[in-house]
């Protein structure tokens, strides 16, 4: 008779798994570790790269968002791991500071990278995209003299929510009309203009979408002396097509007339008014 074997459970772990294998396939697909450590190499003595860290806490925002000092607890509590090969502790909030602090000089070459490798690696179409900005309001003096002029500050300007009283953030995105994927993303100014950030948006779209004509839509805010004109001038360069909310003017050639005689009639005749529908169409121009 065969002995028979006797098994003692000490212990039971329980975690949670939820989405973080399907974080971790799409987020390893982005390459997001990776281009996060090219731009931003960590010293080599570090438990974990810069890229690691970000990779956990872009999880942590998908799955159960929590503020840096409760990371550590969510990952405690989350099978991260099992997944990521992570140890909760190494994700304590400074460790996390460091990290935020070293991604921040080169948020704008990390958003287009990531934005460039999913339109590649996942076959979106671009040939339609969607921008508006909106504000952040923030509680707080935050002070012109304690912020660093290298990037955004906060400021009044014209919130979304109407909270004039506050000082706000601004951030302007463009998704795909492919599944409304983020595509381009901003951090600006508190108090810049809207009207004044559309040519950017469009030349990083432009370059990200390489060789493809695609379609901008926007709001008012695209039809502008500057924006039409650099629109124009970029024209032997790349196809684009713009459809714009018209603005209140009765006439829309009243909307161009600072526009050099030069400009004008080819303006006019790019950007139709389609006032059954309230909107102003721009059929290919550029």
């Amino acid at each position: 008779m065969r002995p028979r074997m006797e098994c003692v459970v000490n212990a039971v772990v329980e975690k949670r798994l939820g989405a973080l294998p399907v974080a971790a396939e799409f987020l390893r697909r982005l390459d997001l570790a990776g281009t996060v450590d090219r731009l931003c190499p960590g010293r080599d003595s570090a438990h974990l790269t810069h890229g690691q860290v970000i990779e956990t806490l872009v999880t942590n925002r998908l799955t159960a968002p929590a503020p840096p000092r409760q990371v550590e607890d969510w990952a405690r509590e989350w099978a991260v791991e099992e997944v990521f090969g992570i140890e909760p502790e190494l994700l304590n909030d400074d460790r996390l500071g460091r990290s935020l602090d070293a991604v921040a000089e080169h948020l704008t070459e990390l958003t287009d990278s990531i934005g460039a490798r999913e339109i590649g690696e996942f076959g979106i179409d671009v040939s339609t995209c969607h921008r508006d900005m909106t504000s952040m309001s923030l509680h707080g003096a935050h002070p012109a003299d304690d912020q660093d002029e290298d990037y955004p500050r906060i400021k009044h300007g014209h919130p979304k929510d109407r909270r004039y009283d506050l000082k706000q953030i601004q951030t302007g995105l463009a998704v795909t009309g492919d599944g409304g994927i983020p595509l381009l993303s901003r951090v600006i100014d508190g108090g810049a203009a809207e009207i004044s950030q559309i040519t950017g948006a469009m030349n990083a779209l432009r370059a990200m979408a390489g060789p493809k004509e695609f379609l901008l839509i926007a709001d008012s805010k695209l039809v502008s002396y500057r924006n039409v004109t650099a629109l124009i001038n970029a024209g032997n360069e790349s196809k684009a097509s713009r459809i714009a909310r018209a603005k209140t003017a009765p006439s829309f050639e009243d909307q161009f007339a600072r526009l050099p005689a030069e400009y004008k009639e080819r303006a006019l005749k790019a950007l139709q008014p389609r006032k059954e529908e309230g909107f102003v169409s721009a059929v290919v121009l550029m």
